[in-house]
This record gives structure tokens, C-alpha cells and sequence, in this order.
């Protein structure tokens, strides 16, 4: 869920997640905001063309953060193997 409300500078926008973490897809996109912001006022152009680079960079940071997800498992399944639970380390390898 997004809340935004604009006090005439860039504004503030508040995420929440309910009964969960944050999605990748959620991450990625406070990223590209944080990296990326686009003025109101800027020439229809210029505008298009910061969006259309701010998309990429979205792409760009979920594929690195979907990458990082997946290795982060990857060595956590390592340490529950080694620490004598291969069943939970298996479980957690399917999720």
C-alpha cells in the first residue's frame, strides 16, 4: 500500500506491508525512486526521457536484488546443512 502526500518540495511517500516483508519488486522501486526523481516541471521531453531511464534502472536494481535473494538462500542453506538439518535446509531451498 502507497500513501503519498506532496508539501511542496518532493514530497513524502510512506510503504507498508502487511503481515510480510517487503516484495523485490517494492525494493527495487523505493531504489529507482531514491536514485531517480523526475520534477513536474520539467519539459515533456526531458520528462519522457527520465522516466523511460528511471525504468531501466528499475529492471536493472530487481535483477541484482532478485540475484542476491537467491544467493543469500543459497549460502543459508549451506549453513543449515552444515549445522546437521538437511531437512530444513531442503525445505528452504524449494521456497
Amino acid at each position: 500500500m502507497d500513501f503519498e502526500m506532496k508539501f511542496g518540495w518532493d514530497g513524502v511517500k510512506v510503504r507498508t506491508a502487511n503481515n510480510r516483508g517487503y516484495s523485490v519488486e517494492a525494493i527495487a522501486e523505493m531504489c529507482a525512486d531514491k536514485v531517480i526523481t523526475v520534477s513536474d516541471t520539467a519539459p515533456d521531453v526531458i520528462r519522457a526521457q527520465a522516466e523511460a531511464f528511471k525504468t531501466e534502472i528499475l529492471h536493472t536494481v530487481l535483477q541484482y536484488i532478485k540475484m542476491a535473494v537467491k544467493e543469500d538462500r543459497a549460502a543459508m542453506c549451506v549453513k543449515i546443512q552444515e549445522a546437521g538439518f538437511p531437512d530444513l535446509a531442503e525445505q528452504l531451498r524449494r521456497l
